[in-house]
């Protein structure tokens, strides 16, 4: 398993239940990795996403523990849950406490390291600190309105 994340340069994620900073080419890269595959996203993420619709195109499972039907997404009662149905090559997509609860599973995280600390009240958990992960691609610098970014890619640690 996977997961994909945007982090700022003190592993933030997020404000307020929305990322401060946004950048277009960030989510062009998200497209393009999760491709039409399969995503696992927390219920409250999904109410962030355009619409509060699941993703086009991808198979979306989504973490809750409340006793709804959402169309076009299969429901998952808990991250284990969420687990047992993915595939291996799903991608977790947040939110923060979707991340905490699935990187135990995941093998590799693809991160965008925006060099800019906004206010955020998520982080992800900093995996230059966890000595299970590795970065494995720093990916080159790129900038937008002034901001720095990387496509970087991190592995679990073979044991």
């Amino acid at each position: 398993m996977n997961a994909i994340v945007a982090v700022y340069s003190d592993w933030g994620i997020g404000c307020c239940g929305t990322q401060p900073i946004v950048i277009p080419e960030d989510r062009a890269h998200f497209r393009n990795v999760t491709g039409s595959g399969t995503v696992i996203v927390g219920r409250k993420t999904l109410a962030d996403f355009p619409g509060g619709r699941p993703l086009k195109n991808r198979r979306n499972i989504v973490i809750t523990t409340q006793n709804i039907k959402i169309e076009d997404a299969e429901i998952a009662r808990s991250p284990e849950n969420a687990a047992e149905i993915a595939d291996n090559d799903a991608f977790v997509i947040g939110g923060g406490s979707v991340y905490h609860a699935m990187l135990g599973y995941c093998h590799r995280v693809y991160v965008t390291k925006i060099e800019a600390a906004p206010e955020s009240d998520t982080f992800f958990p900093n995996l230059d600190k966890l000595p299970d992960w590795v970065c494995t691609d720093q990916g080159e610098a790129r900038e937008h309105d002034g901001i720095t970014y990387r496509f970087m890619v991190y592995e679990r640690r073979q044991v």
